[in-house]
């Protein structure tokens, strides 16, 4: 890297090399989620561990989620057999390549990489949903892309782009594959040859300008790839989403992500300056990068959320900030759920939150404690302790307490003030603090807890997640309500085992976010993707009804297509529409997300 002439301004670009490889199998879980290296291994006793040195918990005796496993989910890890998971599929269980040889020479001239290899074409037909990753293990999609095409730069997608508008190809764009949204999947009746356009080779940071606070990257830089590098030059953009070890920049802001520590940096519209995208018409951008611009409508809204179906993001400006001096983990033990959203509520009144605040309900908590790896002695001694002094002093019922994890990240002496402030507010709510590794150790939870959902499918339990923005004043009332309707469903299907928690993860002024997960057994009950989105519809029914939205952060997709014209009104899916039309008027960008193919 050499310094510009312009004062503070770095040069690029900084080539990345990232965790994700071109060939995503090498690494990856092809039919599932993470590291081909980890996961959950039960082992005779049963014994259970967590493979691989990736996580806290790795190589480490779990010696609680067995009596969980029997107790909720009605599952006996020491005598049920797990479901054998099918290995790499064979070319003759997919179509041929749907291209023609004249499209294929057209593309070949291009002087992209690429392939029509079926477990290239397979890995970026599908996003991380229950649906998708169920399919995988058990089934054949109807419909994969044609064909994988890996450009290296702005000026190759608008190759693809200009090629596929003049022969009538759909291009999917791919990132990270970390959509919950049915986003990246194919249409089922879609006859034109499909491109999967993969950005991971577009992962380059182009360049930093340290006067302004500002860097330029390219889409397809994987969240841990960018902070790694930022970190070594003494940056962060501070967008750290549940995804972040494999989501990718071009993913957050066509899907309007949000982060773990967006109180601090906020979320992905806050930190966008700029941003390029390749549509059929043409490259969208504004002429300059300044903070604010008033100049009619805001077209870095129209890119943000438009999940691939109105172009391809290509380069994203983003702001940065020097690495903070001082991080620090917290955690509050409250006596009841409405204790902790109380306390949030007052929290973000008084604006004091640190850079993460979130609250597990009482059977999240539950559920976080079966990951505890076995305890030393003396940790033992001490938990006794501490457990002794929470439920039978302070009078907390075991059945209801919460757990609330904090991040502080600023200067120290900033941190110190946060921590003060917090610590001594919490008591007017029944809080008592809970120390630092708890704290660390719920933050960290987040990047394990989907690997239960891969184990859950090898012995009939399918689980999923949804989340929703709501007003503060009926967070409660709907995560209330939405735990008694899947309750209800449930008995309605006869599922008799399952599980239906929530967390509190994100708030603003006027309201917060909710985070729920719902698992169950469906053993012996038929088609579990069915049983599922019946559980879904009727939660999201129920979230929709409580004033809540359809979506905080996952997007719309095709999963949640059937509450976006009541969410956006008739009017606002013209207005989409419209858009549309004129980026696309071909409709190469079909992905079907936002609205159905009856409507463009």
């Amino acid at each position: 890297m050499s310094e510009h002439n312009q004062k503070n301004q770095m040069q690029g670009p900084i080539v990345v090399k990232s965790v994700v490889p071109k060939n995503r199998q090498d690494l990856i879980k092809w039919n599932g989620w993470g590291y081909n290296d980890s996961k959950f291994v039960i082992k005779e006793g049963p014994e259970i561990y967590f493979s691989g040195k990736r996580y806290p918990i790795g190589e480490q005796r779990l010696p609680h989620i067995y009596d969980w496993a029997k107790d909720v989910l009605n599952v006996d890890l020491a005598t049920a057999k797990p479901k054998k998971i099918q290995g790499l599929p064979s070319e003759d269980l997919y179509p041929k390549p749907n291209i023609t040889a004249e499209n294929l020479d057209k593309i070949s001239s291009l002087g992209i990489s690429y392939s029509t290899k079926v477990i290239d074409r397979l890995i970026r037909a599908h996003g991380q949903t229950l649906h998708e990753i169920y399919t995988l293990q058990n089934s054949t999609f109807t419909r994969i892309p044609d064909i994988v095409l890996w450009p290296t730069s702005h000026n190759d997608v608008v190759k693809i782009v200009s090629l596929s508008n003049e022969s009538d190809i759909v291009v999917i764009p791919f990132g990270g594959g970390t959509a919950v949204s049915g986003a990246p999947e194919c249409p089922h009746n879609e006859s034109r040859t499909i491109i999967s356009l993969d950005t991971s080779q577009m992962n380059k940071i182009l360049w930093l300008d340290k006067e302004n606070l500002i860097g330029c990257f390219e889409s397809g830089i994987v969240g841990q790839d960018l902070e790694r590098e930022l970190k070594q030059l003494g940056y962060t953009t501070g967008h750290e989403p549940d995804s972040y070890e494999f989501s990718s920049l071009g993913g957050w802001v066509a899907t309007r992500a949000s982060g773990m520590k967006k109180n601090v940096y906020g979320n992905i519209e806050d930190l966008l300056v700029h941003v390029k995208m390749v549509t059929a018409r043409g490259t969208l951008e504004k002429n300059c990068q300044v903070p604010r611009l008033s100049c009619g409508p805001d077209f870095n809204h129209v890119v943000l959320g438009s999940e691939g179906s109105l172009g391809v993001i290509t380069e994203v400006i983003l702001k940065i900030r020097p690495l903070p001096q001082c991080k620090k983990y917290g955690s509050i033990v409250f006596p009841s759920f409405e204790n902790g959203v109380e306390f949030m509520r007052e929290v973000a009144k008084r604006r004091w939150q640190p850079a993460s605040i979130r609250l597990m309900d009482n059977d999240q908590f539950k559920f976080a404690l079966i990951l505890k790896p076995e305890s030393t002695y003396v940790a033992l001694v001490l938990d006794s302790i501490k457990k002794f002094y929470i439920t039978t002093i302070k009078g907390f019922d075991p059945d209801h307490m919460c757990v609330m994890t904090l991040l502080f990240e600023a200067d120290e002496a900033d941190v110190k003030i946060n921590e003060k402030n917090l610590y001594n507010l919490s008591k007017r709510f029944g809080g008592y603090p809970a120390g630092e590794m708890n704290g660390e150790r719920g933050y960290m939870l987040t990047f394990v807890i989907a690997y239960i959902r891969d184990l859950g499918l090898q012995y009939e339990v399918v689980a999923e997640s949804f989340e929703t923005s709501v007003p503060w004043d009926r967070a409660v009332t709907l995560a209330r309500n939405v735990k008694f309707v899947i309750t209800d469903e449930c008995k309605t299907l006869g599922i008799t085992h399952f599980l239906i928690n929530c967390r509190v993860t994100q708030t603003y002024d006027s309201g917060c976010v909710i985070y729920f997960y719902l698992g169950f057994n469906h053993s012996g009950l038929g088609d579990p993707v069915v049983l599922h989105n019946r559980l879904e519809t009727r939660a999201r029914n129920e979230i929709v009804s409580c004033g809540g939205s359809i979506s905080h952060h996952h997007g719309v997709g095709k999963l949640r297509q059937k509450w976006y014209p009541s969410t956006v009104s008739d009017v606002g899916v013209g207005l989409y529409l419209a858009a549309k039309k004129q980026l696309d008027p071909n409709n190469i960008f079909a992905t079907n997300n936002l609205v159905p193919p009856s409507k463009l």
